[in-house]
């Protein structure tokens, strides 16, 4: 699907993600997103992955495991949506998923691995629905969703979320 959503098609806190997505086919960016994901982090050491730039900020490690689980859960709104489910699906608090989430009893290599896992499936998922499905609309965290939309909302949460490791991270990590 090479056209962008419109902003009735999902949740105005969407756009902050979406608006970073550039034209074009988004299955194709998700897919170049995974190499260069993948690469960022094979270049980085555990120092680096347990670095956080404040006290109370998300570790490198947390990051990343974020992105991977938000991506989980947007993929299968998408499934649920795409394949016609009409039951409203619920919200999560990222806070408590990072802070169960084990990021840190992690290595940074396997973390990047698990994202190149998910984002491959990410990929599979949508390269298999045809122009129907990436219509279909639902509900998720009580706001109406297209499957368009969805995906469109993982590539930008990944790049927004690369922007704040490249500025606010690995800008500011002190070189072992």
């Amino acid at each position: 699907m090479k056209t962008k959503p419109q902003p009735g098609e999902y949740a105005a806190s969407f756009e902050k993600y979406i608006s970073l997505v550039p034209a074009g086919d988004v299955v194709a960016l998700l897919e170049a997103q995974r190499l260069a994901t993948v690469q960022l982090f094979s270049t980085r050491s555990e120092l680096e992955g347990n670095f956080r730039y404040a006290p109370g900020k998300w570790t490198v490690k947390d990051v990343l495991g974020h992105v991977t689980d938000s991506e989980r859960i947007f993929a299968y709104r998408a499934l649920r949506i795409a394949r016609g489910d009409k039951t409203p699906l619920s919200g999560f608090e990222q806070d408590d998923y990072v802070k169960t989430g084990g990021f840190s009893e992690r290595t940074l290599p396997d973390l990047a691995e698990e994202f190149g896992y998910v984002r491959s499936a990410t990929v599979a998922l949508l390269s298999s629905l045809d122009d129907e499905a990436w219509a279909r609309r639902g509900v998720a965290n009580d706001h109406e969703v297209s499957v368009r939309a969805l995906a469109y909302a993982i590539a930008g949460h990944e790049l927004h979320h690369r922007r704040i490791l490249e500025e606010r991270y690995f800008a500011t990590i002190p070189r072992a």
